[in-house]
């Protein structure tokens, strides 16, 4: 199944877009990330300060609340000290307004003196008080703050006791009004939103900016007592939850020790991450801007790029296509208009090389392959008359003369045709050097004009496989009724090679008695033998098992010469030697 292709002008568009609008990205959410977390640590300290403040004025405000009250009881009790004492509780209340009341009680736990802004002052010997919870805890650990209580369930009040630092002193409790705690808490401001609130531990409302909250007493205590424990899972640390008012607020709690009321400062998340949020639109602005900005870039680059790449690819289908002639125009003074003119120079030489292949067909339908390569190809004076030591092949069918005389033509050439082509398959395998096919007989050269290792060997294995691949064809045409054989006589030594011929015509071609004494041992030759003279013998005989048939007499030659036959040369069921018949025949 074939991937769909997508376009190269699509792919280097979004490369490109996606290289220059990424990094906008990423700086923009990093930018963003290590801003919240900046912002985020600075709310910290801005909460933390606040709310540490606000806790550190609500500790000073009843300290020095406490320490007015244990001016009055300094000194031991005495029956005439009454109203002295009045007096006194009289000016403390003017001194601190958020003192609503005041009891002094005697060592025994007997009120002696009542003072207050709201009821009837009284003084003498009043109730027994040793049993009141403010009384013990005094005793115990000489200051005693008591719990917030709503007075008419409305302004919160709460009770300080204060003991003598001798028992005989007594002890004084004052009823004080925590609505005036309002003015510390109003004016702490987080932000333009942000404010502080006091808890107590149960979860009711001491402190608010919005005093009409404070005012409506335990009522919505529930609420604020689940802030505080969301508030306070921080330990210490701002957290992000529901504020006061139900948005999401970040808000920091610190306890107020002496008391233990809590004091949460908190501002609104909105407000809080304003700055990240304008930091967020800058960024989505840059990145849009950016985005614009890269997609002109990227389409103009892709297009600079995909425009010449098309040029370049319908260059090479011209090209593919035979139209050699075809050039290329790109102006872009970069590697691709060198690209384009390395493939203009490219078409041009593959259009020499054509040509040259041209000449090269042309000539091996005259000459031998290797001799037409070097004609194109290599050094012209390897064509030069020279002498040089060469093995000669000659192969001749048996049995054509006959066969030509009563055959149609048409069969002729189709035999001719099986035959060449079988022949010339062996002799390119073995790199050889084919010099003419000369009716059914067949002329071929080695070690010249290409010079090679072991000349004798080559020649011999090659002799081997052509006759065994004639012998195979043979066996066809005798199944046709046409009876033929094929004998091949091989010998080595010097000779004369060169070309010769005229303008428009020339052959390679070997001159000398080598050449003669193969073409006579081919004449000896019966079908399916190979006939090796004593020089080709001398070279193969420890690879290539020889039989000697001892001298012969040779026409042209003086003396006889010694002759050596390949041994089981011939294919299964020929013998060499035997008479051309076909079985049926």
């Amino acid at each position: 199944m074939t991937r769909p292709r997508r376009s190269l002008f699509f792919k280097y568009f979004i490369t490109l877009f996606v290289a220059a609008v990424v990094p906008l990205m990423l700086g923009a959410v990093s930018e963003a990330w290590f801003g919240y977390r900046d912002q985020r640590l600075h709310l910290n300290e801005v909460l933390q300060v606040e709310a540490r403040s606000a806790a550190d004025k609500i500790q000073t405000f009843i300290d020095d609340i406490s320490d007015q009250l244990g001016w009055v009881v300094q000194f031991p009790w005495s029956h005439s000290e009454n109203d002295r004492r009045r007096i006194d509780a009289l000016r403390l209340l003017q001194q601190v307004p958020a003192i609503v009341s005041i009891t002094l009680v005697d060592q025994t736990g007997i009120e002696r003196v009542f003072v207050s802004r709201l009821r009837l002052n009284r003084i003498g010997r009043g109730e027994d008080l040793s049993d009141d919870p403010a009384v013990v805890g005094a005793r115990a650990g000489r200051v005693w703050y008591g719990p917030v209580r709503y007075q008419r369930n409305s302004e919160p009040y709460m009770r300080i006791a204060v003991a003598g630092n001798r028992a005989a002193a007594g002890i004084v409790i004052a009823d004080i009004n925590l609505k005036l705690i309002w003015d510390v808490i109003a004016a702490i401001k987080i932000g333009d939103t942000g404010h502080a609130l006091v808890v107590d531990d149960s979860g009711r409302l001491i402190a608010h900016p919005d005093i009409s909250l404070v005012l409506r007493g335990g009522a919505g205590s529930g609420d604020f007592d689940r802030l505080k424990s969301n508030v306070g899972a921080g330990n210490g640390s701002a957290v992000t939850t529901a504020g006061d008012d139900g948005k999401p607020a970040v808000a920091l709690s610190v306890l107020a020790n002496n008391v233990g009321w809590t004091v949460i400062a908190q501002q609104p998340v909105l407000e809080a991450f304003e700055s990240i949020r304008a930091m967020l639109w800058r960024s989505l602005l840059l990145i849009v801007i950016g985005a614009i900005v890269a997609f002109a870039l990227a389409y103009w680059l892709a297009h600079r790029m995909s425009g010449p790449i098309r040029q370049l690819e319908d260059g090479v289908q011209r090209v593919g296509m035979g139209q050699l002639d075809h050039r290329i125009t790109i102006a872009s003074g970069d590697e691709l208009e060198q690209l384009a003119v390395r493939f203009n120079q490219m078409a041009g030489e593959l259009a020499v090389s054509q040509q040259k292949s041209e000449r090269i067909n042309r000539l091996k339908q005259f000459l031998a392959p290797q001799v037409a390569e070097l004609v194109e190809h290599s050094d012209q004076r390897l064509l030069d008359g020279q002498r040089r030591e060469v093995v000669a092949i000659f192969g001749d069918l048996r049995g054509f003369t006959a066969f030509s005389a009563r055959a149609e033509p048409d069969a002729i050439m189709a035999v001719l045709k099986e035959y060449y082509e079988a022949v010339g398959a062996v002799i390119t395998r073995h790199e050889a050097t084919l010099i003419r096919f000369a009716g059914d007989g067949v002329m071929v050269l080695v070690n010249a004009p290409v010079a090679c290792e072991n000349p004798a060997h080559l020649g011999m294995r090659l002799a081997i496989e052509m006759q065994a691949v004639v012998q195979s064809l043979a066996d066809g045409w005798c199944a046709a009724g046409h009876a033929m054989g094929f004998g091949v006589g091989i010998a080595m030594g010097p000779a004369t090679v060169g070309t010769v011929g005229y303008e428009g015509r020339l052959d390679y071609t070997a001159i000398g008695n080598t050449i003669n004494l193969a073409s006579r041992l081919c004449s000896l030759a019966d079908d399916a033998q190979i006939l090796a003279d004593p020089a080709v013998a001398e070279k193969v005989k420890d690879s290539i098992p020889l039989v000697s048939l001892g001298e012969r007499t040779i026409k042209g030659y003086d003396r006889s010469l010694r002759l050596f036959a390949v041994a089981r040369s011939g294919a299964p069921g020929r013998n060499p030697g035997r008479q051309l018949q076909c079985v049926g025949i």
